[in-house]
């Protein structure tokens, strides 16, 4: 037992390579089987009964109240991504979702510019999300793997594979369109143009293996419409609605000013001050510099959304982990990764108890940690502190 308390609390833990590999994997496992076993994989039957709705030209955004709870809300494309899985016994399909998820993601952040032992903690600091992210079967992980290979595939000047994730990412769920903003990194601004165009018109079409034309060009307006109706109702803060709109609008709905309406405004300043990061651009082929704009990136993205709820901060908390690992070792970043931790990954689990966890959603906290380091990353961008990274983290 000492030797183990001595591992875990030396530092050797956060950034072992097998413990790293066994916690992302065994996490993504326990929460694909137990939910399974427990009935609990609702949003999977969603997914499944997408492809065969599009295939028999049955709306894909309107309630099937026989067939599962809640509603389907991507794009059609995403439609033949599921497609394989409905094969499958469910059991099997269930599992395999979410390995496909932890997979991919696992895969995405070893492709980053930094080194291994810091990719460790970048995983093992991030697997209590991926658990939450699987239990609930969702999709963000992937989505979360694109942007950053996106952005991996931009910095080796393989516009052509990069383009693929992020339009996929994009037209499956919308945020993927975040990607778009590594244009700049990009060494072929023509050759970036070209593959989006290429990628969308043959991802746009992709569906038609399944469906008619005239009916997947009906598809895409019904999506189109769902995801206004759904931005309108995730603004209502009612019991059904709790779970949706963890972003920094909901934040201030949920505990300033119960009315407040005024996110045009918010969303139009959050922009402004992103696209500022660009102005410094001496600095744009510097990876340090480069590593700091993808973690605003996916930060940005979910803090921002009224769509953003527990399970889409898989894609906003890697941001934080990367921050944490570029850091020179200091009292203010260790407090910064424990407050990103208790707040944001661990009041939405288990660990602190269910009373912490109806608090945390009610309140919409999860996004506090996240918003602080957005604006702290913007300002250190401002302030050229991405050039005090650690020397030994990134990987030329």
């Amino acid at each position: 037992m000492q030797k183990i308390k001595q591992f875990i609390f030396s530092g050797q833990f956060l950034f072992n390579e097998k413990v790293a590999f066994f916690l992302w994997f065994a996490f993504a496992l326990f929460a694909s089987i137990q939910s399974f076993l427990c009935n609990n994989y609702n949003n999977f039957k969603v997914f499944e009964a997408s492809y065969f709705h599009i295939a028999s030209h049955q709306n894909l955004y309107v309630l099937y109240s026989q067939e599962y709870n809640d509603a389907f809300m991507y794009g059609p494309t995403f439609t033949a991504l599921i497609a394989p899985f409905t094969l499958l016994p469910n059991l099997i399909s269930v599992v395999l979702w979410g390995l496909l998820n932890a997979s991919l993601l696992f895969f995405a952040i070893r492709k980053l510019p930094i080194k291994k032992e810091y990719q460790n903690a970048i995983l093992i600091l991030s697997s209590n999300e991926l658990l939450n992210t699987i239990s609930h079967h969702q999709f963000n992980a992937i989505i979360a793997a694109c942007i950053i290979l996106g952005f991996n595939y931009i910095n080796k000047g393989k516009e052509w594979l990069a383009l693929f994730f992020i339009v996929f990412a994009t037209i499956t769920k919308l945020y993927g369109v975040v990607g778009f903003s590594f244009f700049f990194f990009s060494k072929n601004k023509l050759r970036f143009i070209a593959w989006s165009v290429f990628w969308g018109a043959f991802l746009f079409m992709l569906p038609v293996l399944i469906t008619s034309f005239s009916f997947l060009l009906q598809s895409y307006k019904d999506w189109f419409d769902a995801l206004i109706f759904k931005s309108h109702k995730n603004v209502q803060t009612t019991i059904d609605t709790y779970f949706q709109d963890i972003s920094v609008m909901g934040f201030i709905r949920r505990n300033i000013y119960a009315n407040f309406n005024k996110d045009v405004i918010i969303l139009a300043l959050a922009s402004l001050i992103f696209l500022s990061k660009y102005i410094q651009y001496r600095f744009w082929d510097d990876l340090r510099y480069r590593l700091y704009f993808l973690c605003s990136v996916l930060l940005f993205v979910v803090i921002f959304s009224t769509s953003s709820e527990s399970p889409t901060y898989i894609i906003a908390f890697p941001a934080c982990c990367i921050w944490f690992v570029m850091q020179q070792r200091s009292k203010f970043a260790n407090a910064m990764i424990v407050f990103c931790l208790v707040v944001t990954s661990f009041s939405n689990s288990d660990i602190l108890g269910s009373s912490v966890r109806n608090f945390s959603v009610h309140h919409s906290l999860r996004v506090v940690p996240c918003f602080v380091l957005w604006l702290m990353i913007i300002g250190e961008i401002y302030k050229k502190q991405f050039l005090n990274v650690k020397p030994d983290v990134i990987i030329d």
